[in-house]
């Protein structure tokens, strides 16, 4: 009797045996309904493969609908922006007491003071550098980070570590994780937009705004005033009509296909993107044609400067930026500066610091500073996050036979200003001579969190199975800051 049954299979007509399974799991289904109740299972976006950019609810109601990044490649130096620290002033050309001897580069040399005077700025007071006078006149409406940490001192795996919650390549993008989570209100550009800066892309290039292990449809499109979409125009040798009914044929022809074919997801997703890029043909370019602008709007950005065309190019991708959010789009990164070149390129100023930082401040701050004025004036402010970061911080020595200063991912600045942040608040500090952070310190995942929370998702909740690991932006960690919240 019952020898064909596996002796596994005998143990399940054992009595004792099946009644102890059974209370295990009915017990595990009453614990994993429990822990759904308390919203402490991972709560994973259904995702309908016909429509994967389609607005899907937060986890609870939200501060922010769109998210701005202004992201400053090369590690902008945090002494000559926002981080005033009077005592590295007073101790300039000395040596800095029990300091490490050689950083990243090479040897340190001695204390270095701000490259730039710093003075107060609006009611609060704050004190901003004169690098950024046009962002330092809006200090009253930011709330600064001075006291994050980056887990790397390397320019890529640091951009990673911002962009995707590590170092590594192949993790998903925090504009990814947002679209694939809430999708876009307008189905007519991609949800995720990244702006590369004119001179361009940064250090980790495509890692910044990759899917990672997401579907591949919440990866970032990457365009800017300079450089569109590739081969989104239809050759100039087909008429209009004929494009138009080419296009009706091929919908006629992927509906009767998925008909047929009602459970192919790959299918779905395949047609989905395909439509989403027909009907790109039309709304980008529109979108891309800075024509329509008025005279005073491109001279508020700087759009018009004639004597410095990176400049002027830079100011139109911001006011790119501006048009993306304004039309729905969920998320923007905007970039300021690209690849490693000795600091020609972007904000890595080991050699000569000062003379760097006077090319690279005008391109990055007038534009900047018009955007999020911009957005204040149309009202865009009040749904959007914006947040202004770079990678991680500088020395407060030069280094050895230089006038520039090394990497330092211990105590940089971010500044956020929009939906969700309380105006005027300056949290966390790093020491007397900015070179670590000493008070509420944050790993950057706390501001991915505090990012998500703003935009009504629980950072524990959102994750995604990956080869056996429920992953998420903020890996295992992540507390939202909540002292600069409205």
């Amino acid at each position: 009797m019952n020898h064909d049954l596996s002796s596994h299979g005998r143990s399940l007509l054992d009595r004792r045996t099946f009644l102890g399974q059974s209370a295990t799991g009915l017990g595990a289904i009453a614990l994993t309904n429990l822990l759904s109740e308390q919203g402490l299972l991972a709560d994973r976006p259904r995702i309908n493969p016909a429509r994967p950019h389609a607005v899907r609810p937060p986890h609870y109601p939200a501060k922010a609908k769109n998210v701005l990044v202004i992201f400053c490649a090369g590690a902008c130096s945090q002494l000559e922006t926002w981080d005033y620290k009077p005592e590295l002033i007073k101790h300039d050309g000395q040596p800095l007491k029990d300091g490490p001897a050689v950083t990243f580069q090479g040897p340190s040399g001695n204390l270095a003071r701000p490259q730039y005077e710093f003075r107060p700025y609006g009611q609060t007071g704050k004190m901003c550098s004169d690098m950024v006078p046009h962002l330092a006149s809006m200090a009253d409406d930011y709330a600064f980070i001075h006291s994050l940490t980056n887990k790397s001192n390397t320019h890529g795996p640091a951009e990673n570590y911002i962009s995707t919650g590590f170092t590594l390549d192949g993790f998903p993008s925090m504009g990814a994780w947002i679209t694939y989570a809430l999708g876009s209100e307008n189905e007519n550009l991609p949800a995720f937009v990244a702006i590369p800066d004119p001179r361009g892309v940064p250090q980790a290039s495509v890692n910044n705004w990759g899917a990672g292990f997401l579907p591949a449809v919440f990866q970032g499109t990457p365009f800017n005033s300079k450089q569109p979409i590739q081969n989104l125009q239809p050759p100039k040798s087909i008429s209009k009509k004929t494009d138009i009914a080419a296009r009706d044929l091929l919908k006629l022809l992927n509906d009767q296909h998925l008909e047929r074919n009602p459970d192919d997801a790959n299918l779905s997703a395949r047609i989905a993107s395909y439509e989403l890029a027909a009907r790109m043909q039309l709304s980008v370019p529109e979108i891309s044609d800075l024509s329509t602008e008025p005279k005073h709007i491109l001279n508020m950005y700087g759009a018009d400067d004639s004597k410095n065309q990176v400049k002027a190019d830079y100011a139109k991708n911001c006011i790119l930026a501006r048009r993306l959010i304004e039309k729905g789009v969920r998320f923007v990164q905007l970039f300021n500066g690209a690849y490693a070149t000795a600091g020609r390129l972007n904000w890595d100023g080991h050699q000569k610091l000062r003379e760097q930082y006077d090319v690279h401040g005008p391109i990055m701050d007038q534009p900047s500073a018009a955007l999020i004025r911009d957005l204040k004036q149309r009202g865009l402010l009040q749904d959007t996050l914006v947040l202004w970061c770079t990678e991680f911080g500088r020395m407060p020595m030069f280094q050895k036979g230089a006038k520039g200063r090394d990497h330092n991912p211990g105590g940089f600045t971010a500044v956020l200003t929009g939906a969700g942040i309380k105006p005027g608040v300056s949290h966390g500090a790093t020491d007397e001579l900015g070179f670590k952070a000493v008070k509420d310190v944050h790993p950057f995942h706390d501001l991915h969190a505090t990012m998500l929370h703003l935009l009504g998702l629980d950072h524990e909740r959102l994750s995604i199975l990956h080869n056996g690991f429920e992953r998420r932006l903020t890996d295992v960690h992540g507390n939202v800051i909540r002292e600069i919240l409205a």
